[in-house]
């Protein structure tokens, strides 16, 4: 870091996980069992006469006897420490209540005890991460500790669902899922994600409506400039066909249909596209050409490509242009192979059979954004997608897009109430989703698992909060937010800074589904972090930014440094450090100072580099880059 520094910046990096050991350390004593009562039990037994210690275990049969008459003890949920208070002004009541009663359920039947209530520091940092995409801001974090307690979660579930920030992040999500992070070009990238923006905000007269959304990127027509919802087709349109398009069409639009699919229906048809489902007889190989079958009609000026052409110095945009032609593909049937080197046929059929109306007016797109839009697999796959985000796991056994027997529902009839109400009642609305998911019991849990709930087989219960890393887009918004860059006041700026965090960041394992691997959480990450220049840049930034406001308030003093620590922690990990944090980090062991020497604590350029050193280990600790 700083060549200025008087202190052993090295050494002092491990500073927070010290502190982390000494609180562990603490924990394992108190959880260890007691040795002395054990002793003074085992020297009863031992000063016992043998006729005694006989009688004592002719009495203990006995007992045992009569135990298992008795019929079993039922095992007991207790209950939360504290009810938290919902508005039912929005609704939600209802449907938070059945997650917690088929939750609790399944923990009794199963003989699980959830975890503790989590506190209110965690709470504030896990919803505002999953909800808005990036730690909350100091402010924030004393507005919240100042609201009644049973009624601050529930008030900050809607402040964060009303601000438009929920609708960037969930816009970055879907973005991501709709065209991968490297899949298309940066341009491409931000049409489709101001277009989702817009349609997620809503207004008051016209909420968004998720059904409305997914049936206009399906069957979206129009220009990339005028219509971003365009860029989802012409992304997966394919392998281009230059032959005989009036029978088969320009596209063989391989991957949008198994993209579609899987996306909108939580089904993953491209298993199929070559031979039938070897372990789920439920699907074949018509059922991913009947799909396809419906794209076949698209006709496009070209395809976006990553490389942009130079225009006068400037980098010209391609724009893009998607119709349907009724002259492609014109009696509707689409070829597939099977094993045995035997043609067939399909003509655009649904997965449960359907097909178009004849007196169907519209697109073959439209039709089938209209079968999937009323689909019941609509409703699970939404949930269940929704579920997995704010869990890090769905209400299936394994992914949260592959319905079937292979990846069972543990929850049935959570998933069925909560797709139906969120279809019939709430119109498709996501925001009306996050209000159940957040305000139920099982998301409000700490992630320390107890005996009953620390297995693998365990995390389907839901018992615990799983750990998850951030994502790239949530690692780099909590970066600003924590250090207050200057990145962060400019909005091109911080466009530009984040698409070069991204290049830094993810690794595209691309394949032909447009599907990519990112690493999240690894060490890899964690070096980037510590030697990244911008996030050195803001913390030793004399002027801006979260070390700069801490040293222009406080004195140059050992007992000023205590509410100096509480502003870098709150700011980095959204909770005050623990006293014994406190106490190692004001150690004048740790500030490795002697008598006499020259480096005291008593110096503007030693707290300045204290301070730069705290917030940097603070931001490269386990704890920042994981949500808990």
């Amino acid at each position: 870091m700083s060549s200025t520094r008087s202190v052993g910046a090295a050494w002092r990096r491990c500073l927070p996980w010290a502190a982390g050991a000494v609180a562990l350390v603490g924990l394992a004593a108190a959880l260890t069992p007691q040795a002395p009562a054990q002793s003074k039990k085992a020297a009863k037994e031992a000063a016992q006469p043998a006729k005694e210690k006989d009688a004592a275990k002719s009495d203990a049969k006995d007992d045992k006897k009569d135990d298992a008459k008795k019929p079993a003890k039922e095992f007991v949920v207790p209950p939360p420490r504290v009810v938290d208070v919902m508005d039912n002004s929005k609704g939600g009541v209802e449907q938070v209540g059945y997650i917690n009663e088929l939750i609790e359920k399944a923990w009794k039947e199963n003989k699980v005890l959830p975890a503790e209530r989590c506190s209110d520091f965690a709470f504030i940092r896990r919803a505002s991460l999953d909800i808005v995409g990036r730690i909350p801001t100091v402010p924030e974090i004393d507005r919240f500790m100042k609201d009644p307690e049973n009624r601050r979660r529930a008030l900050l579930i809607e402040r964060l669902l009303d601000g438009e920030e929920c609708a960037q992040n969930f816009a970055n999500n879907w973005t991501t899922m709709l065209l991968t992070r490297t899949g298309s070009k940066e341009v491409y990238q931000e049409q489709m994600h101001d277009w989702l923006v817009r349609q997620i905000v809503g207004s008051k007269e016209q909420p968004c409506d998720w059904s409305k959304v997914a049936t206009e990127l399906i069957s979206a027509k129009g220009e990339t400039n005028r219509n971003g919802a365009v860029n989802y087709v012409l992304h997966h349109l394919g392998e281009e066909i230059k032959e005989e398009q009036a029978k088969n069409g320009s596209w063989d639009m391989v991957p949008i249909t198994s993209r579609t699919t899987k996306l909108f229906l939580g089904i993953r048809v491209q298993c199929v596209q070559c031979h039938d489902h070897p372990f789920n007889g439920e699907w074949g190989q018509h059922h991913f050409w009947g799909i396809n079958a419906f794209f076949r009609q698209v006709k496009t000026n070209g395809r976006p490509v990553m490389m942009a052409k130079k225009v006068k110095g400037k980098v010209g945009v391609q724009n893009y242009d998607v119709e349907d032609n009724s002259l492609y593909n014109d009696k509707g049937l689409v070829s597939y192979e099977r094993r045995n080197a035997v043609l067939l046929y399909t003509d655009p059929t649904f997965l449960d059979g359907k097909k178009i109306r004849p007196d169907f007016q519209g697109s073959r797109r439209e039709a089938l954004a209209k079968f999937i839009t009323t689909s019941p697999f609509f409703g699970k796959a939404f949930v269940n997608r929704m579920w997995g985000h704010f869990f890090g796991k769905g209400l299936t056994k394994e992914m949260v897009d592959d319905f079937g027997d292979h990846n069972p529902v543990i929850h049935p009839e959570l998933l069925d109430r909560l797709a139906e109400d969120w279809t019939v009642k709430y119109k498709h609305s996501p925001k009306d989703l996050i209000r159940w998911i957040c305000n139920s019991r099982a998301y409000g849990l700490a992630s320390v698992a107890n005996k009953s709930n620390d297995k693998s087989d365990d995390e389907v219960f839901f018992a615990r909060m799983l750990l998850k890393p951030m994502t790239p887009e949530q690692l780099f918004d909590s970066l600003m937010t924590a250090t207050q860059a200057k990145a962060a006041e400019n909005r091109e700026s911080r466009k530009e800074k984040r698409r070069a965090w991204l290049d830094k960041l993810v690794v595209n394992f691309g394949n032909d589904e447009g599907e990519e691997g990112s690493f999240n959480g690894t060490v890899v990450q964690a070096l980037l972090l510590m030697n990244g220049q911008d996030i050195n840049t803001a913390i030793m930034d004399k002027n801006d930014g979260t070390v700069a406001a801490v040293l222009k308030k406080r004195q140059f003093s050992v007992n000023a440094a205590q509410q100096s620590l509480r502003e870098l922690y709150l700011a980095a990990l959204s909770r005050p450090p623990s006293e014994a944090e406190v106490r190692y980090m004001l150690s004048p062991k740790t500030f490795m100072f002697r008598p006499g020497s020259s480096q005291q604590p008593t110096t503007e350029a030693f707290w300045t580099a204290y301070y730069q050193d705290i917030f940097w280990a603070l931001l490269n600790s386990n704890e920042f880059i994981l949500n808990h």
